[in-house]
């Protein structure tokens, strides 16, 4: 069984306002609706495990968590299901996804593709200051690791990649990568804790730093696409792991 993750996120407010800052982080935050909050937490819930595979998603005890009306929490679950993340059984019970290879490797080829094009207008533009935050994020990182707050990390290892979509000037470009990335993100949220693999990502994203501050586009691919080819084989390496003998 994987350990449990250690975070000081409250996923969980008793009473949902309107307007509210969005369950983001960075600069692309703005206020959402309740059914963009509610959205937020729920898929947060389903990333980290507190929803695994097969939970029921209970609009009528949600609502009644949120103190809100079903609507938003039905537009909510909605686009949870949009994304693959939640699915109908027989038209009656809602429930979590399992994890689904076909699914993450979707999400890996989108993530890649979009990362490493991203990346490459990154290092055209990219200044001291940019330089900067990305070690300040890096330095966060690696204490939050060394913490074993692993949902900080992953959360800290988001904002990484999110700055370099700042730099390149393409929010809209971070937030398909955001959504299209969930099902990789399920198993980042089970593989960070494996001795090893957030140190490796530390490393790697030490490398990224230099191939920008040198505004080597070239370099700056290719040390992107590296570092997402070997995020994703450590996830098929512990899917692996996880099939019965």
């Amino acid at each position: 069984m994987p350990p449990r993750l250690k975070t000081r996120t409250n996923l969980a407010p008793r009473r949902l306002k309107q307007p509210a800052a969005a369950v983001v982080r960075g600069a692309f935050e703005r206020p959402s609706s309740l059914r963009d909050q509610i959205y937020g937490i729920l898929r947060k819930r389903i990333l980290i495990g507190d929803l695994p595979p097969g939970a029921t998603v209970d609009e009528k005890a949600l609502a009644d968590e949120f103190q809100v009306s079903r609507t938003p929490v039905r537009e909510a679950v909605k686009k949870l299901t949009d994304e693959n993340l939640v699915e109908v059984k027989a038209q009656s019970r809602t429930m979590v996804r399992s994890i689904d290879r076909k699914l993450i490797h979707e999400a890996f080829l989108i993530r890649r593709a979009l990362e490493v094009e991203n990346i490459g207008h990154a290092a055209e533009r990219a200044l001291k200051a940019d330089i900067h935050r990305l070690e300040d994020i890096l330095m966060l990182h690696k204490l939050a690791l060394q913490r074993r707050h692993f949902v900080d990390a992953i959360g800290l290892d988001d904002d990484f990649h999110r700055q370099i979509a700042e730099i390149s000037d393409l929010p809209r470009l971070w937030q398909t990568i955001d959504v299209s990335k969930a099902h990789l993100d399920r198993c980042r949220y089970l593989t960070v804790p494996r001795p090893g693999l957030g140190e490796a990502t530390l490393a790697q994203h030490a490398s990224i730093i230099k191939a920008l501050e040198h505004n080597d586009k070239a370099l700056s691919r290719r040390t992107m696409g590296e570092h997402l080819d070997k995020a994703y084989q450590g996830i098929l390496t512990f899917l692996d792991s996880m099939v019965p003998e």
